[in-house]
């Protein structure tokens, strides 16, 4: 059984004298992964502190260094790599599909230059992707990701990006899907779309960051094996509690990639930098 019960990680924790902090979203795919490290069911003891944070939050907390694990939108990841190291296993990357933007019905890609669209945080993958496919869109507002579906439905706004279960769900608010961003990146890259990941701060050295990522590998593969073991703590933090919903969430984005991102993951993410930097997106 893999953990951190060898004595590398117990000198580390000696010398620090504190847990190691980890923190995840509690949409399907996060608590998924993670549902056997929170559970101490790896043999692993009870080493960590874990949070549970909407994505925009994980983003601004990782921008401002406060965990040493943590879930981020490669948007974010791009502006604090010089700290954190991007792991190869727990990626969400989907294939042909992604963040949706939907609206009322009556708009097009064109005629977004005075449509107001909300926008589920600055710094999620979700509003890098909308930027380089429509960069004339520039009356953007911010709102948590829970709140966008209501936001376009009731009128507030001229369209949204959805993510997490919204993505699945948009049609029972009567809204449309104007582009899926995932759609839209793989026809033009031909790659999958790079939508989160897994950071640690390099300061927790090479031994503590693979130990790390052999344990979250293994908790991943676990819940795949007994998925119907994580159902009860999925539904616990899901905004969606019809059980075929979750399933097609996890099924699309904890895939191959979420085990190890390979090379092609690691490309994605390189492309999604050269187009954000050429696109003047990020410094």
């Amino acid at each position: 059984m893999v953990g951190f019960k060898n004595q590398r990680f117990r000198k580390w924790e000696q010398e620090y004298h504190v847990k190691l902090t980890m923190a995840f979203s509690p949409c399907p795919n996060d608590t998924f992964m993670f549902h056997g490290l929170v559970l101490g069911r790896l043999g692993q003891g009870r080493q960590f502190q874990f949070h549970l944070h909407d994505v925009e939050t994980l983003n601004r907390h990782a921008l401002a260094g406060v965990y040493d694990v943590s879930k981020i939108s490669f948007h974010a990841y791009l502006l604090v790599r010089r700290h954190y190291e991007l792991l190869n296993v727990g990626a969400a990357m989907g294939f042909g599909c992604g963040p949706v933007v939907v609206t009322r019905g009556g708009l097009s890609a064109a005629n977004l230059t005075d449509c107001t669209t909300a926008v589920p945080g600055e710094f999620t993958t979700a509003h890098l992707l909308f930027r380089l496919w429509a960069p004339h869109a520039m009356k953007r507002v911010f709102v948590p990701y829970d709140q966008v579906l209501q936001q376009v439905a009731t009128g507030k706004v001229d369209c949204g990006i959805v993510i997490h279960e919204g993505r699945f769900t948009y049609q029972q608010a009567g809204l449309q899907c104007l582009c899926d961003l995932g759609q839209w990146w793989h026809d033009h890259t031909q790659l999958p779309v790079p939508l989160g990941g897994i950071i640690a701060r390099r300061s927790l050295g090479r031994e503590v960051i693979d130990e790390f990522s052999a344990l979250l590998r293994q908790s991943i593969a676990d819940a795949q094996a007994r998925p119907e073991d994580t159902l009860d703590y999925v539904r616990r933090h899901a905004q969606e509690m019809d059980d075929q919903v979750l399933a097609r969430h996890i099924r699309t984005f904890v895939n191959d990639y979420s085990l190890d991102m390979g090379q092609a993951g690691r490309d994605a993410v390189a492309t999604m930098e050269r187009l954000a930097r050429q696109g003047g997106l990020i410094a």
